[in-house]
């Protein structure tokens, strides 16, 4: 049996004649960047993103980029982040000359520990970057200072509670592109304004630069695409969770080493990823693929240990709780069009592994 991580065959071919259609009237109407169709895409992205405000751009790891450059944030400033995320995150950070100050993640929800996040805040700190990670909102700290939402993988789980969420259409995200696409979602309307000014390379009007912005455009074929799936996200993520609790029956019928952990469930996790935390991690991984079935580790290596992130100054053992999640972790196939045998299956071979 082969059990994929993602299936977006499955997603494609249901939604086929309308994507078909969309990109369609963009090529007949000539107007691939921006117009009217990015226009309706950021209106209905607002609705459905609980945001006075939404702001297409070129990507996922753009969106950060130019919500951190709207706040003004360069060389001498610091950004309180999580260690245990995709390289993105802290990638935004350093590009601009600011320094990531990271702090450790709770080991429940492997999200930005807020205690933690507070204790690393100074006189230098500008932004706080939390990561709303594998769908699950992360608990956002109260330090009166702007916090950006990394909400790549959580579009369709809580509405903007910071300064304003960055959100990624990576094919394999919640809501896919056939490409690379992203937002900025946020109830502010002057930093709205600001990254808008910024995504086209700071011109008000064309060709007169009061900021030095980039090119952040979202394209109008990506717009077109993603109103065609945009209306799917509430039962796509339902059908997430439909999986996830699923998978916890399932589990709890099985006979497993209590070191297996499912993911702490919480209302408004929508589980971009189902990841368990596993003993015998790599061998439970290779043994699966053997099996036919897929998965990930979402991430083997902390940002803190990244040899480009070395000047930093961190070591290991300096984030105790991201550093034992990276050896542990372990995504299952929970994409919504996941047949029930499917996951029998796979919990059937992950308690065939510890039954060896």
């Amino acid at each position: 049996m082969k059990i994929p991580l993602v299936d977006l065959g499955a997603e494609l071919s249901a939604l086929r004649a309308d994507i078909d259609a969309a990109i369609a009237r963009v090529i007949d109407s000539t107007r691939f960047i921006g117009g009217p169709e990015v226009s309706a895409f950021e209106d209905e992205l607002a609705v459905a993103g609980g945001a006075r405000f939404a702001v297409g751009v070129s990507s996922g790891t753009d969106a950060l980029l130019v919500a951190l450059m709207a706040l003004g944030i360069g060389p001498g400033d610091e950004v309180v982040t999580t260690p245990f995320s995709f390289f993105a995150t802290v990638g935004a950070i350093v590009r601009l000359g600011a320094r990531p100050v990271f702090a450790d993640i709770d080991p429940r929800s492997c999200n930005l520990d807020p205690a933690a996040a507070l204790a690393a805040v100074t006189a230098r700190t500008r932004a706080i970057l939390p990561v709303h990670l594998y769908g699950r909102p992360a608990r956002l700290p109260d330090a009166g200072i702007p916090i950006i939402e990394d909400a790549a993988q959580s579009l369709g789980a809580s509405p903007v509670a910071g300064l304003c969420q960055c959100i990624s259409f990576f094919p394999t995200k919640n809501v896919g592109a056939l490409g690379d696409a992203g937002a900025v979602l946020t109830a502010d309307a002057a930093f709205a304004e600001r990254v808008r000014l910024l995504r086209t390379h700071g011109a008000q009007p064309k060709y007169v630069h009061g900021l030095v912005g980039g090119n952040f455009r979202l394209d109008a074929l990506q717009a077109a695409v993603l109103r065609v799936k945009l209306p799917h996200l509430g039962a796509w993520c339902r059908a997430r969770r439909a999986h996830a609790e699923r998978y916890r029956d399932l589990f709890a019928a099985a006979r497993l080493p209590a070191e297996l952990q499912l993911p702490e469930d919480a209302p408004e996790h929508i589980y971009h990823q189902f990841v368990i935390r596993a003993p015998q991690r790599d061998a439970l991984r290779t043994f699966l693929h053997e099996a036919g079935v897929e998965t990930e580790v979402y991430y083997p290596v902390p940002l803190h240990l990244q040899r480009c992130f070395a000047d930093l100054g961190y070591r290991e053992g300096a984030f105790p709780a991201a550093e034992a999640a990276s050896r542990e972790v372990l995504a299952l196939p929970v994409h919504p069009a996941l047949p029930p045998d499917a996951q029998s299956y796979v919990v059937d071979r992950i308690a065939a592994f510890y039954a060896r």
